[in-house]
């Protein structure tokens, strides 16, 4: 019985977007920057515009997709309802093995700016903690989002004044990296990471009040605010640390330091940490519903579908996407698992653009000719990324699939079936 429980709708659109909107902050604006401007270098600015372009495509497509199939699992349960069981499960799949790993990146990037000697231990703690949360119900996730999500905007606003009233580094003078036009499509994956935060809302559909009109106007208004956000840093950022933005570990704390605000900089890590939590609370969340969607459907094991507790959660799911983040703490470089989980999560968009594709009806805001727009932006972008992520998500994504069709095969010779 408790496989089948339903899980409750008690969010609004406001939530929704808070929940999108602070899953994207804390991955772009304290991870993904330095190593887009290492690749793009003066045309840092395109590559934000470029992967902002194919979020917009994805984001129209999950949005008509979850109105129309509003429950927990997003491009998963979309890929099986549109095109079958096996691009489900290669979307579903990508999604949970890249974005367990961006928990780990998130939570060691909290770790680091917390305490940088002792980064593991705290990151351990972070989703230990962040876990409890969740498991207290959608509701405190989503009132822990907005406080995080306020103070991360605070900082950010912070951020912006001291670069526009600090000194102009000699840096400037010489660009923002060595990287070139040759780049920026690696770049575009990249920040394409920065982007990916959206997802959580359509992975909450089976949480979300009214979800035909909530889910979409969530989903376009956290990436407008996004891209609105990127846009003015890549170019403060650019402006104001030059070829130091390739290689800074901090770029948002490194630009406060070199400015007349620079006292603040012990806000700029705080807010960095909140923005940290606030994204890897919503990538714990988003990950565990969509394993709990692949259990239901057998495509995990069935465990992992339990629904249940006082407070009606994916337990077992949660539970076990935190064990998983921890296990990844251990060995996990923040910089290596951007490619990887950028690479994974187009995949995943590539399923949701086909599968918005054969609708058969389509949305004002959602025309088919966009859907294959986003669907060659996504292919686009996934390979060319660097090639060592590419060949490890690919490496991962077979032993998927070949795990499934090992499962299938065994099912088929059981007695009785």
């Amino acid at each position: 019985m408790g496989q089948t429980q339903q899980l409750q709708r008690r969010l609004g659109t406001f939530d929704a977007t808070a929940i999108g909107l602070g899953s994207m902050l804390g991955a772009g604006v304290f991870v993904a920057f330095a190593p887009a401007a290492a690749l793009a270098g003066n045309l840092l600015v395109l590559s934000v515009v470029i992967a902002g372009v194919v979020a917009y495509c994805n984001a129209v497509a999950s949005a008509a997709l979850a109105a129309k199939y509003p429950t927990s699992g997003g491009t998963y349960v979309y890929g099986r309802k549109q095109l079958g069981e096996w691009p489900g499960f290669v979307a579903g799949w990508g999604f949970v093995t890249g974005k367990t790993a961006s928990c780990a990146a998130m939570a060691l990037t909290f770790g680091s700016y917390v305490a940088p000697d002792y980064a593991a231990q705290v990151a351990v703690g972070a989703v230990v903690a962040l876990t409890g949360v969740n498991l207290l119900g959608i509701t405190r996730t989503a009132l822990l989002t907005r406080i995080l999500l306020c103070f991360v905007l605070a900082t950010l606003v912070f951020v912006a004044v001291a670069a526009a009233l600090g000194p102009h580094p000699a840096a400037v003078l010489s660009g923002a990296g060595s990287g070139g036009p040759a780049g920026v499509l690696p770049a575009a994956g990249l920040m394409f990471f920065a982007f990916a935060g959206y997802a959580r809302i359509a992975t909450l559909g089976e949480e979300v009040k009214d979800p035909t009109r909530s889910i979409p106007r969530a989903i376009l208004a956290a990436l407008a605010a996004a891209f609105a956000i990127y846009l003015l840093l890549a170019l403060l950022l650019q402006a104001h640390l030059g070829n130091r933005l390739a290689t800074a570990r901090t770029p948002l704390l490194d630009a406060v330091l070199g400015s007349q605000l620079a006292a603040g900089a012990p806000l700029v890590q705080a807010g960095a940490a909140a923005a940290c939590l606030g994204a890897l609370l919503a990538l714990i969340t988003g990950v565990g519903r969509t394993t709990l969607a692949m259990a239901r459907e057998r495509d995990l094991p069935g465990p992992l579908g339990t629904v249940g507790g006082t407070h009606t959660v994916p337990f077992v799911a949660e539970l076990a996407v935190a064990a998983v983040v921890v296990l990844l703490l251990l060995t996990t470089d923040v910089m290596t698992v951007v490619g990887f989980s950028s690479f994974g999560v187009l995949v995943y968009y590539a399923v949701a653009n086909a599968s918005a594709y054969t609708l058969d009806a389509h949305p004002g805001y959602a025309p088919r000719w966009l859907n294959a727009a986003g669907f060659l932006g996504c292919v686009v972008l996934a390979f060319t990324l660097p090639p060592a992520p590419v060949l490890t998500m690919a490496a991962v994504l077979a032993a998927g699939v070949a795990g499934r069709w090992l499962v299938l095969r065994f099912r088929q010779h059981q007695p009785g079936r």
